[in-house]
């Protein structure tokens, strides 16, 4: 019986230079701290935008062993990441990498808070990072390890964050999207209640708009990003329900279950959430009561690969999809990859987002025609471009 002895942990913090400007300057998300005044800040758009080379940094963790194996995952954000060098890593020191389940359960109960937030995406970033290592050691792609094999290739949708809300770049980017293939689109609004009826007004002419510009059989989502209340929603629902959205994404804050239940009873228009449910109970008690129509949990936040599988499990059982939140996306690919069509039947892609994010990584998952290939490289496949690295910093544990 092989074991491979886990003897270092590191976070390395990847800096260069990116050419082009950063995305996500063109639109305001609307957040659940709108409710108070204060926190309500302004578009704020660079006159001419960003011209200058852009410096950015990335961090990935490294896990080693003492018969040189080694697992890669990221990027991942640096508040979780010092999380794993201050809590966690004296006690991954010395188990064996490939015993990831046990590891998982032992990083779960070693605090009192590691069963959600910030302490949680540290567990998943080392859950993945352990199934990318075992890929390494067994040259196999991570879903092949999880037992798929019958896809070769994943739908995806667009995610639309960072597009501006104005109507000519709304039409112009819905057909640029549409164009690309993919396999519906999702918006995401500005406004919430305490911008009152004229936010209200915007956000159905956003639906409006976005339909008008795709035509009748295209999908279309809408995200609210939990910065919505029950009363809101109710109203947005149902202005809109003539445009038939495909789901209403997290209208309001992710432990709201009752009043999840109560919006799924009072519209047509299918309910989603779980980006921010961060383990197997919360999920359960979404899916038994019938509030939501699709499961969105994140495997960068929600325990990594390991639970999401499990989260999958259970999506199975109540007849609804899980769509992996897109933030994650190598991990989202391989978990979905691994499962039915009907239970996982696409991935979120962050068209703006996404390149900017893995711009240290060599043939980074991009969508082509509106659809990923399947990885084939040993563990998620995840490769640096030294080329783009100006440093290479291990933070301090």
């Amino acid at each position: 019986m092989r074991t491979s002895k886990i003897s270092k942990v590191e976070v390395h913090r990847l800096t260069g230079q990116h050419p082009d400007p950063l995305p996500g300057d063109h639109q305001r998300q609307v957040q659940a701290i709108d409710l108070y005044e204060s926190a309500r800040e302004p578009l704020r758009v660079a006159a001419g935008g960003r011209e200058r080379p852009t410096t950015i940094s990335r961090c990935y963790l490294r896990i080693e062993t003492d018969d040189g194996a080694h697992g890669l995952y990221g990027p991942i954000d640096e508040l979780p990441a010092r999380v794993v060098l201050d809590v966690y890593r004296e006690l991954l020191m010395g188990q064996d990498a490939l015993a990831s389940s046990t590891i998982w359960d032992q990083l779960e109960r070693v605090d009192r808070h590691s069963r959600h937030g910030l302490h949680k995406a540290a567990i998943s970033a080392i859950d993945n990072t352990l199934w990318d290592l075992r890929g390494r050691v067994l040259d196999a792609p991570v879903w092949q390890l999880l037992g798929g094999g019958s896809r070769r290739s994943i739908p995806a949708y667009a995610s639309m964050l960072g597009t501006p809300l104005d109507a000519e770049s709304v039409r112009a980017a819905a057909a640029q999207a549409q164009a690309k293939g993919f396999a519906g689109q999702k918006w995401f609004f500005e406004h919430g209640p305490a911008s009152g009826p004229a936010g209200l007004r915007a956000n159905v002419e956003l639906v409006r708009e976005v339909r008008e510009a795709v035509g009748p059989d295209e999908p279309i989502m809408f995200d609210a990003y939990h910065g919505w209340d029950l009363p809101f929603a109710r109203a947005w629902a149902r202005r809109v329900e003539q445009y038939r959205p495909d789901w209403l994404e997290e209208p309001l804050l992710p432990n709201r279950h009752a009043a999840f239940a109560e919006l799924r009873r009072s519209t047509a228009i299918p309910i989603a959430t779980g980006e921010h449910v961060y383990d197997r109970q919360e999920a359960l008690d979404l899916l038994a009561d019938g509030s939501i129509a699709v499961l969105q949990c994140d495997p960068e936040w929600c325990g990594g690969v390991t639970e999401l599988v499990r989260m999958s499990t259970l999506a199975e059982t109540f007849g609804v999809p899980l769509i992996p939140h897109g933030h994650g996306i190598h991990a989202a690919l391989h978990v979905i990859a691994s499962q039915s069509p009907e239970v996982c039947p696409k991935a979120e892609y962050l068209w703006r987002m996404m390149p900017v994010r893995h711009h240290f990584e060599t043939d980074a998952p991009a969508p082509v025609n509106g659809a990923f290939r399947l990885p084939t490289g040993p563990g998620f496949g995840i490769r640096i471009d030294e080329s783009k690295v100006q440093s290479d910093d291990v933070l301090a544990a």
